[in-house]
Formats: C-alpha cells, structure tokens, sequence
C-alpha cells in the first residue's frame, strides 16, 4: 500500500479553503470555532520561558543540597503542625482536579462536534453535542483512565529518582553507577515522552474519527486501530515524526506573523476563545488532514465518503 503524507495534507488544505472561504461567513466560523476550542480545551498548555543569568553557576555551587533532600521530610513535617493550612492545601488539590475533569469531559464531547463540522461542513454545536454523547463520554473516561495511570508512573519513576539521587549525593552509590544511573533514567523519560505522545496524537487523530463512524467505544475503537497499526507499523511511526516537523513549523510561522504585528497578534492567541477563531484554518486542516490520511486504509476507515459528499481534490 502506498501511503503519502503530503497529499492528504494538501486534501485537507483544500477542505478547509472550501468551508472557510467559499464562502467567508463570520458566523461560521464563530461556530466552528467554538467548536475547535471545546476540542482542544484539554490540550492546551502554558508557556514558560526563561533567561540567562551569569550567577547561575555560583547559584548552583553554593545550593544547598542537604536541605534539598530533607524537603520531603520538613515538608511532612510542617504539614502536621499546621493542620489548617494542609486541608487548605487538599482542598485546593481537589478543586484543581475536578476542574481538570470538567475541562477533560467538555474537550471530549467537543472533539466530535469539531469532527463533525469538518467532515461534514457544518457548523452545528447543540446536535453533535447531544448525538455523541454516549462516545464523548466513553472517550472521558477512558482520558480519565490514562491520565492517572501516566500521572502514577512518573510520580513512582521521580519518587525513584530522588532517592537514588539522594544515595549519590551521600556517596552511597560507586561513580559507575551514577553515570549508569543518569543516562538509563534519562532515556527512560525520553522514551515514555515518546510513547505517551503517540497514544494522545493516536487518540486524537485516529481513535476518534473511529469512534465517530462506528459510533463504538474507545476501547473497541483502540481495538481496530491496533489491527490497522500492526499491519501498518511504519506509516503511523512516520506520521507522527511528520505531524512534528509540521507543528513546529507552524508554531514558527505563526509566531513570526504575531511578531510581525507589534505583538497584537500575540496579545490575540493569548485569549483562548480568540485564539480558537483565529487560527481555526490550521486546526480545521489540521483536522481534515488526519481524516484523510486515514482513509488512505481503505473503506473501512474513511469518513469522507460516508456523508454523501463528492472527496475534494
């Protein structure tokens, strides 16, 4: 089977062109939009930066590092004399979760509303909202699921960290078995960052557009997708290296075209809502894009020609 990368992309760019721009109408995109910010609301993320500092290295010689590996122990402490402030703290913890499951159930029934626009191009909310209810609900639990169990994994692989680390600082472990010790844990996190990122870019790009057209589950729509996946390794291993070098193209390209406005534009995609009508021709072709790829796999994997519509080329 001949997979090609660049011509679903160009398929995809072509989708979007043909719902956004032929005709523009501000109110569908509002629409869409709004629809592609409920789908992406569990992937957004924060920025962070940071600067050089010519003290940084007498910093680090003179951090007291003792103090640093009795933390845990001054932190537990503290805690129980302080009663108030560690319900305090709990709560605060709580809070956070739920809102986390909130923001994780709405992106989950917010995924096939976005699909749903841009396979069919619609600009649909209140019916795709209620009609994927079942599978936007399977798919939150299932994220639910997931995400504990990464959270629990690199919470056991830092708890392990630390105390080998703290063994090296007290000069417990031999100095081959620091080295040892740093590059195997090093490419240990290289390596789960690696497989965590393909399952969410799977779920995402495959496992819903699944769900979407058997209208099944995501453990059964995993299921499928495993089948596909073992008959077809390397094409979704250099699908995801392809969605890479594409994202950090466009992440370079639309930083360049903020910049280019006095930073207007980035004072714009600062505003979640804003940020999702803005840059809605990449998500939907980023969208479309996916959705074409997939049905380089045949019938059984195609969404476009389940609605009735003529495929763009």
């Amino acid at each position: 089977m001949n997979i090609s990368y660049s011509e679903p992309l160009v398929k995809g760019f072509n989708r979007m062109k043909k719902s956004l721009f032929q005709p523009f109408l501000l109110s569908k995109w509002i629409n869409v939009g709004f629809t592609a910010f409920l789908a992406g609301l569990a992937d957004c993320g924060g920025g962070s930066g940071g600067g050089g500092n010519s003290n940084i290295g007498n910093k680090v010689q003179h951090f007291d590092w003792n103090e640093f590996y009795n933390f845990p122990s001054l932190a537990q402490d503290w805690l129980v004399e302080h009663p108030f402030w560690f319900a305090l703290i709990i709560a605060a913890l709580l809070f956070l979760v739920v809102i986390a499951l909130i923001i994780t159930w709405v992106s989950s029934r917010g995924k096939f509303m976005f699909l749903q626009n841009v396979v069919k191009n619609e600009e649909e909310i209140v019916r795709p909202w209620n009609e994927y209810r079942k599978e936007g609900n399977s798919l939150f639990w299932w994220q639910f699921i997931y995400g504990w169990i990464v959270l629990l994994i690199f919470v056991l692989l830092a708890v392990y960290g630390f105390g080998v680390a703290k063994n090296i600082h007290n000069g417990v472990l031999p100095e081959v078995s620091k080295v040892s010790f740093i590059i195997g844990f090093v490419v240990t996190i290289i390596a789960l960052l690696i497989v965590f990122g393909y399952i969410s870019l799977f779920l995402n790009d495959f496992i819903v557009p699944i769900m979407f057209k058997y209208r099944i589950s995501t453990t059964k729509a995993w299921s499928k997708f495993l089948s596909l996946t073992l008959s077809n390794p390397g094409a979704f291993i250099v699908y995801g290296l392809f969605v890479f070098i594409l994202t950090v193209a466009v992440v370079i390209l639309v930083l360049v075209a903020a910049l280019a406005t006095c930073c207007i534009g980035l004072i714009l995609l600062m505003i979640p809502f804003i940020n999702a009508v803005v840059l809605l021709p990449i998500s939907y072709t980023y969208r479309a894009f996916s959705v074409e790829f997939l049905a380089q796999f045949g019938n059984d994997f195609d969404l476009i020609n389940d609605t009735g519509e003529v495929q763009i080329i």
